[in-house]
């Protein structure tokens, strides 16, 4: 039997996958539980259609997410921080004050999305970070660790 999966099935396939499994599979687990659709000739129709549009917005979200990384490779940030005598700061450098720092500099982008590359920022100086802009696209930029 045909099915058209609506979400991601273990061993099975990932969602909009069409896929042949055993009629008792489908009508007693997968399309009950939600997970699938039954492959019938309009439902084939409909879901080509359904993913030739989700192509092409798919094609304007990497665009615009490859020109945001852009954006944020050519940002360079500073966050200031209290350092002790012996060089080193007290606490940790966050993605949430990276955040705001890139919002001072003129690039909105969540903490949540936001990753430090270097091990760990202990003492002044230049770092790496990366965010996530869209699925698989990444941007990268430096910010510089100095004394309050």
């Amino acid at each position: 039997m045909q099915i058209i999966l609506k979400k991601d099935v273990a061993n099975l396939g990932h969602a909009d996958d069409v896929v042949n499994v055993k009629s008792g599979y489908a009508r007693n687990y997968l399309i009950p539980q939600g997970y699938a659709t039954l492959a019938t000739a309009s439902a084939l129709k409909q879901h080509a259609e359904t993913i030739r549009q989700r192509a092409h917005k798919e094609a304007k979200f990497v665009a615009d997410a490859e020109a945001l990384a852009a954006k944020i490779a050519a940002t360079s940030v500073k966050v200031s921080a209290k350092v002790g005598e012996n060089g080193k700061i007290y606490g940790s450098i966050t993605p949430a004050q990276l955040s705001e720092a890139l919002a001072a500099a003129g690039v909105e982008v969540d903490k949540k999305d936001i990753t430090i590359v270097s091990p760990e920022v202990k003492e002044p100086g230049t770092y790496e970070a990366e965010v996530k802009c869209y699925k698989a696209v990444k941007g990268t930029f430096n910010f510089e660790v100095v004394a309050e």
